[in-house]
């Protein structure tokens, strides 16, 4: 699909056409340089590789700058590929902005989760506890219970829901409507709530 890179600025509301005010939030699309290309006949498939957000030297490989100066474009510090782009559309070094985009567009947008560290059984998977703080029971309130028979399978099942990780997974927020476009800011206000922290990076598909 086509599309950009960004970042989420935050969340705001304005009306639509209706008078109804809509719940929005603000991204940042663009811009992108084109970094690369790649071709049938060199790489076996077709794609668009595209960079945002600026990088300093000092923080980039020798084998990156060369990747970066064959565009003559500074270091980024996202590249992603996009496979929708039709062939000759776009030229390496070209620059996309967030005017790929037309008001009333529907578009996805993939973002990485908030992450949330190691935790236990009640936030990461909704457990109630076992039981209250009455009958002696002054330690299980927000523990997971039992995990599995002892007698048989005599073993924990893969899949078992317990405490872990959580947070940091890649998620899409499909079908949302463009309600503004800020050309003069590479802004994009999408109806509804995308995944992930402020200044977080995302991906704005068509």
């Amino acid at each position: 699909m086509q599309g950009l890179i960004g970042k989420k600025v935050g969340m705001t509301s304005v009306f639509d056409e209706n008078g109804k005010n809509v719940p929005c939030t603000v991204l940042q699309a663009g811009p992108c340089v084109v970094t690369q290309i790649k071709t049938v006949e060199k790489d076996g498939y077709f794609a668009v590789q595209l960079g945002f957000d600026e990088k300093k030297e000092k923080h980039t490989t020798k084998a990156e700058l060369g990747h970066f100066k064959k565009v003559n474009t500074t270091p980024k510090r996202k590249l992603i590929e996009f496979s929708g782009f039709p062939e000759g559309q776009v030229k390496e070094g070209e620059v996309l902005t967030v005017e790929l985009f037309r008001p009333d567009n529907w578009v996805d947008v993939r973002g990485w989760s908030k992450g949330r560290g190691f935790q236990g059984v009640v936030k990461r998977h909704g457990f109630s506890g076992v039981g209250g703080t009455t009958h002696g029971q002054s330690d299980r309130l927000r523990h997971p219970g039992s995990v599995g028979a002892s007698s048989f399978p005599s073993r924990v099942l893969p899949g078992m829901r317990m405490a872990g990780h959580m947070g940091t997974n890649k998620v899409m927020s499909i079908s949302m409507r463009v309600m503004k476009l800020m050309p003069e800011s590479n802004l994009i206000l999408v109806k509804g709530s995308v995944p992930g922290p402020k200044s977080g990076y995302v991906i704005i598909t068509k």
